[in-house]
């Protein structure tokens, strides 16, 4: 008896998520100011490139982390607990007025990871993270009006399948340290 597979399936019986205009969530991960410059001893990427997996990274370079730290606009910026709730909370209602999928989220100290579902590109997305974020730090009296709070750009990882998504949301909850485990989101409805 031949199997009969919906126009989602393969000839083996997977789905076809490759074929996806979008994939099935993102990982986004964005820092706060000046935590991790160009020149750094953890590598980073040269502005302007193409950013793909297998692109070289810049070795580290003192002179140009001193150089990148002179041109600072403000001093680094480190999340108090207080601060780290508000940009959580603005993660959250950024996903339920745009309608994203928030599937894990947490705010480090200095920088964030969001495991979102959305039909969007995933750059949008971080870019309304960082403005709602921003806006509710400010009203709350956290930064002034024309003090950075985070890096230009974002990582940006696509995650084409479920299993993906399950790695990413572990890792995001439970392999960042100090994570209690009430911020797990039900991944029931999702």
């Amino acid at each position: 008896m031949k199997r009969q597979f919906g126009s989602n399936l393969d000839e083996y019986g997977f789905e076809r998520y490759e074929e996806n205009a979008f994939p099935v969530a993102y990982l986004i991960t964005f820092r706060t100011y000046g935590t991790w410059l160009h020149g750094d001893e953890r590598s980073s990427m040269q502005r302007g490139r193409d950013r793909r997996f297998g692109t070289i990274r810049l070795a580290p370079n003192v002179p140009l982390e001193e150089k990148m730290a002179d041109g600072m606009k403000n001093s680094a910026v480190l999340l108090t607990e207080q601060q780290r709730g508000l940009v959580d909370i603005a993660i959250r209602e950024t996903c339920e007025h745009r309608g994203f999928g928030l599937r894990a989220c947490n705010v480090r100290t200095n920088h964030v990871h969001v495991v979102v579902k959305a039909s969007v590109k995933p750059e949008k997305i971080a870019g309304d993270f960082k403005s709602y974020s921003t806006r509710l730090l400010r009203k709350a009296g956290e930064f002034l009006p024309d003090q950075k709070i985070w890096t230009r750009g974002a990582s940006t990882r696509y995650l084409w399948k479920p299993h993906y998504v399950d790695a990413a949301i572990e890792y995001v909850l439970y392999s960042q340290g100090d994570v209690p485990f009430e911020t797990v989101i039900d991944l029931s409805d999702a």
